[in-house]
């Protein structure tokens, strides 16, 4: 835009241009002398943090199955013990339910958590889940955990078939409880591990997991869910080529959620 004004002399027109708005330097010229935009303005710090957290949108499935858990543990600590034990015997994946109703109690069995809320394995189930379920969707995070929590459950109690069928178990481990969620995060952790673009993270991450399934199945707590525990965490890492493919396609969930 140009504007004219007359100085003293009416005769002599002076070309006035507006005034500019100044500019920093670093803004005007970059280090080699040509023009340089400014970047995009920095992530604040809980913006991140705010990411390890599920949300309804960024992370639906992760949210909705952590509000279930929260609802079915809170239901099983104020019931009546009696009720609740119905509950669980009906929902338990052990080796008699199977042979009747397979997939009812394969989900119901998922769908109830038997440690506290506040636990370091709950905080595990959040990070974990929201963590790969931010990069490759919800539905696929659904799909590594009932992976996961079938195979895992199909193995520990296909093996006590067997055993009760061979004298070394007694009739009682058929209807022994069998639920939670432990197969389920563990396979999903083995598939975050795949997808982390931090190698060191990566090996980090499955070295401490590792440790601690390897020494529970040392220690014979509990053998034949922590033979489970190890089948579920291996099923996540047999999934990495695809969870990595998926990640390559661009199908994963928004990095904005």
């Amino acid at each position: 835009m140009r504007t004219w004004a007359r100085t003293a002399r009416a005769d002599t027109p002076t070309l006035v241009r507006p005034a500019m708005p100044r500019q920093s330097a670093s803004l005007r010229f970059g280090r080699d002398g040509g023009d340089e935009r400014p970047g995009p303005a920095p992530v604040a710090p809980h913006t991140h943090l705010i990411r390890l957290l599920p949300t309804p949108t960024g992370t639906p499935f992760t949210f909705v199955y952590g509000l279930i858990l929260v609802a079915t543990t809170v239901l099983t600590r104020v019931a009546d013990p009696a009720a609740v034990s119905r509950w669980l015997a009906g929902s338990s994946a052990h080796v008699e339910n199977l042979a009747q109703e397979p997939l009812f109690v394969l989900v119901a069995s998922a769908l109830f958590y038997a440690g506290p809320l506040l636990s370091p394995f709950a905080v595990g189930f959040i990070l974990v889940l929201t963590a790969l379920e931010r990069r490759i969707g919800g539905w696929r995070t659904a799909a590594v955990f009932a992976v996961g929590h079938l195979l895992a459950t199909l193995a520990t109690q296909l093996t006590v078939a067997a055993a009760v069928a061979l004298g070394h178990l007694p009739e009682s481990s058929l209807t022994r409880f069998d639920y939670g969620i432990s197969y389920g995060v563990l396979a999903c952790t083995g598939g975050l591990a795949g997808v982390l673009r931090a190698v060191w993270l990566r090996w980090l991450l499955l070295a401490a997991v590792g440790t601690m399934v390897i020494s529970d199945l040392v220690s014979l707590t509990d053998p034949l869910t922590n033979w489970g525990h190890l089948i579920a965490l291996l099923t996540g890492i047999a999934l990495w080529p695809l969870l990595r493919r998926y990640q390559r396609r661009g199908s994963a969930a928004p990095r904005s959620a």
